[in-house]
């Protein structure tokens, strides 16, 4: 084990897991840009732009949490740098707390044991590399491919009068299947969950209507998710 929190500390790992982190970060900044630069030809403000990011950052702040809680777990077992690195990348500690001990059993040890050598960080750190090659291949093939197709559909619906807009119905039937399914596969865990789910739905829309009704309280839709979040956490730790 100490061999291999030593390997995993080592300045090389560390130029490698900040190399990567740049990128993240640098990918992030230029993405902004792009919006900055893009806003008008799809009919947004820059006020309309920086609520956007406003909105984004805030609701990060809740999930980034328990990531971190999870994270800070990890670092004891896989060291600072892959631990920064592959939550950097991918965000979800879940995935990788998985994926590394799942890649420890299958090379016959245990995180965290003094049976886990450095060829067992070795197997976890590719494991979990090349685990998350899949997303990044899917963007890098076939984002191209995506982008012809809405923009084939945008071009049809806007030769056609009358027509809803298609693009726009189908992206927010995904996210609400997306996170319809979350959420579904949360409430059929137990009455407790239920409840929870039920609070922060319930804590959105209130938030949402006082938002509405109040033209100086319209920041409060930026905040909504956020204090969702903090109710219902409170719900399930004092009530529950």
């Amino acid at each position: 084990m100490e061999e291999a929190i030593k390997i995993a500390s080592h300045p090389v790992v560390w130029i490698i897991s900040l190399t990567v982190i740049g990128v993240v970060i640098f990918q992030g900044i230029k993405f902004i840009q792009m919006a900055m630069k893009t806003r008008e030809s799809v009919g947004l403000s820059k006020q309309d732009v920086n609520s956007a990011l406003k909105v984004g950052m805030i609701n990060a702040i809740g999930p980034s949490f328990g990531i971190v809680v999870v994270a800070v777990s990890l670092i004891t077992l896989l060291g600072d740098p892959l631990t920064l690195m592959r939550i950097g990348i991918i965000g979800s500690a879940a995935t990788e707390s998985m994926g590394a001990n799942l890649a420890a059993t299958a090379y016959g040890t245990e995180l965290g044991s003094e049976s886990f050598t450095a060829e067992a960080f070795a197997t976890v750190a590719w494991v979990l590399c090349i685990g998350g090659c899949g997303w990044l291949l899917f963007v890098f093939f076939f984002t191209k491919s995506l982008a012809n197709i809405e923009r084939k559909v945008s071009n049809k619906q806007q030769t056609t009068a009358g027509k809803l807009p298609i693009m726009m119905i189908v992206s927010s039937a995904a996210m609400l299947a997306v996170f319809g399914n979350f959420v579904a596969g949360e409430i059929f865990k137990g009455v407790e969950t239920a409840i929870v789910a039920l609070t922060a739905a319930t804590t959105m829309l209130i938030v949402s209507f006082i938002a509405n009704k109040s033209h100086q309280l319209k920041f409060l839709h930026e905040w909504s998710l956020g204090v969702s979040i903090i109710v219902s956490l409170t719900v399930s730790y004092f009530v529950l």
